[in-house]
C-alpha cells in the first residue's frame, strides 16, 4: 500500500458520482441489483462516521426506460421530458434501497449559476452541509428539466466536482465503465496496463481520454480528467474506477491499488518538500 493511497482511509467526507452506464444495462434497463449494492455500500461508509454525497446520473435514461425507448432522443423538449419522469422514478428507487438499509436520502437538484451566483453559492452550501450533519445522504443531479443549457452541453462529472469544491470534500470517487485511465483504450488494444496513480494532469494525458461508452451516457474519460483538474486546484483526491463492481468503493477507501487515483496538490507538495 503507497502512502497516497494509505491517506485515502482516513477521509471523512467524500462525493461518490455514478453514471448511467454504472446505474443501467446496455440497453438502457436499470440493473436494480447493483443500485442496492450502491446503497449498501454507501450506507455502510456513513454508518462507519463518513460524510457520503451521491451525485447520480439517469434521469433521462430511467425516464427513457420507463417509456420504452431504447435511445436517448435528440429533441431537447422530449429529452427534459424524460429527465422529468425518470428524476421522479430514480429518487423513488434510491429511497426504496436506501431506507433497506435504514439510511435517509435527501433529493438536490442543482443548476449552474450555483457556482457563480453568491445567493444560490450560500443556500445550496448550508443545505447540504445541514444534510451531512443530520447524517442524510444528498443525492444531487442537475436540473434537467428546467436547464435546457446543462442537458445540452452539462456533464454531471463536472457536477460532481463542483459539488466536492462547493463542501470542501476530502475525496471525488468516480465510477466509470472501465477499471481507469489507460494508455490507449483496453476496450481495442490488447495488453494494456492500467494507470494507478497520476501525480499531474498534462496535456499528454488529456489526450488519452475517450468520449462515452453508451447511448445513454453523457460523460466519458474526457470529462473525468477535466473534473480531476477541477479537484487538483481545490486539494481534493479523485479516483476513476469501475462503477459494475460497487465494492470498489470499500477497496479504495481501504487504501487498496484500485483505480486510478489523481493525487491532490496537498499530497504533491508533500511528496516534493
Amino acid at each position: 500500500m503507497t502512502s497516497s493511497r494509505k491517506s485515502l482511509k482516513y477521509k471523512k467526507r467524500i462525493i461518490v458520482k455514478i453514471g448511467t452506464s454504472s446505474l443501467s444495462y446496455q440497453n438502457g434497463r436499470l440493473n436494480f441489483q447493483r443500485i442496492e449494492k450502491f446503497a449498501y455500500i454507501l450506507s455502510t461508509l456513513r454508518r462507519k462516521g463518513i460524510q457520503v454525497t451521491l451525485v447520480s446520473s439517469g434521469a433521462i435514461g430511467v425516464g427513457a426506460g420507463r417509456l420504452g425507448m431504447s435511445e436517448k432522443p435528440d429533441d431537447l423538449a422530449k429529452k427534459q421530458a424524460l429527465a422529468a419522469i425518470g428524476q421522479a422514478e430514480l429518487i423513488k428507487i434510491y429511497q426504496k434501497f436506501f431506507s433497506d438499509h435504514n439510511q435517509i436520502v435527501a433529493q438536490v437538484l442543482l443548476t449552474k449559476d450555483v457556482i457563480n451566483n453568491p445567493v444560490r453559492h450560500r443556500n445550496a452550501r448550508s443545505t447540504l452541509e445541514r444534510l451531512l450533519e443530520m447524517e442524510i445522504i444528498p443525492i444531487i443531479n442537475e436540473n434537467d428539466t428546467i436547464s435546457t443549457y446543462e442537458i445540452e452541453f452539462g456533464d454531471n462529472d463536472t457536477l460532481s466536482a463542483i459539488v466536492a469544491k462547493l463542501i470542501q470534500a476530502d475525496l471525488l470517487i468516480m465510477l466509470s465503465d472501465i477499471d481507469g485511465l489507460y494508455p490507449a483504450d483496453p476496450r481495442l488494444t490488447d495488453h494494456v496496463e492500467i494507470i494507478h496513480t497520476v501525480r499531474k494532469i498534462t496535456p499528454e494525458l488529456e489526450k488519452l481520454a475517450n468520449g462515452a461508452g453508451t447511448s445513454f451516457s453523457t460523460g466519458g474519460m474526457k470529462t473525468k480528467l477535466a473534473a480531476a483538474k477541477i479537484c487538483n486546484q481545490e486539494n481534493i483526491d479523485v479516483v476513476i474506477t469501475n462503477g459494475s463492481v460497487p465494492e470498489n468503493i470499500f477497496g479504495i477507501m481501504e487504501g487498496k491499488e484500485i483505480g486510478t487515483h489523481f493525487l491532490s496538490n496537498k499530497i504533491n507538495l508533500i511528496k516534493n518538500y
